[in-house]
């Protein structure tokens, strides 16, 4: 009788600490297409920006140079 407790009991424990939480699935990493594409979206956001600065300039360069010429 104790020899069917004691193995009862362990077999008990035994199956009680193998239960483990599921593991939460990881979202996957973003692909490298995904970042490359994101990047080179940034940095034609960026450049377009800095040529309508460079086109405004060039108006202000090009208006002053007719009120230069226009005082002559």
């Amino acid at each position: 009788m104790k020899k069917s407790l004691l193995l009862v009991s362990l077999l008990a424990i035994a199956l009680t600490a193998c239960n483990k939480p599921a593991e939460t699935p990881v979202a996957p990493a973003p692909t490298v297409e995904a970042t490359a594409a994101s990047t080179v979206e940034a940095a034609a956001s960026t450049v377009s920006a800095a040529a309508a600065t460079v086109d405004a300039a060039a108006a202000s360069v090009t208006a002053a140079a007719a009120s230069v010429a226009a005082s002559k």
